[in-house]
This record gives structure tokens, sequence and C-alpha cells, in this order.
């Protein structure tokens, strides 16, 4: 487990403490708990936002498929 020393604006500090309070509890680790919960969110986000980029990008390389071997469906079944 990781130790981090963050500053961070009093409301904010204050805000998220009334939230852990009114959701998790008083006990010992809910503070951390939330923490951890909140930052694991904020990363899966970011995560998806980064796939989302490289699809686009992927999406906007052109890709060439040959020509075409037939001029009508039915050239590609034996009938």
């Amino acid at each position: 487990m990781g130790t981090i020393t963050v500053n961070v604006k009093d409301e904010v500090e204050k805000e998220f403490r009334e939230l852990v309070r009114s959701t998790q509890g008083t006990k010992k680790g809910d503070l951390g708990k939330a923490l951890t919960d909140a930052m694991g969110k904020w990363v899966y986000e970011k995560k998806q936002e980064r796939n989302a980029q490289e699809a686009l990008k992927l999406l906007e390389q052109k890709f060439d498929f040959g020509m075409r071997l037939y001029k009508e469906r039915s050239e590609l079944y034996e009938r």
C-alpha cells in the first residue's frame, strides 16, 4: 500500500470529508477507502478517454482493401 502526501483546497477537503462521513461512516480507514475509490474512478475515466482517442486516430487512417475481383455478388457463389 502506498502513501501519498498532497495539498488540497480547504473547501474541497471539507466537502469530501463530509461526504465520506455521510456515506461511508467515521470508522478508521473510511476516508482512505473513499479516496482510493475516487482515484480509481479517475484513472478508469482517463484510460477510457485515451482509448477513445486512439480508436479515433485509427479510424482516421485510410485502409486500402485492394480492388474488387467481381462485378456482381452472384459471381461469388456457384449456382
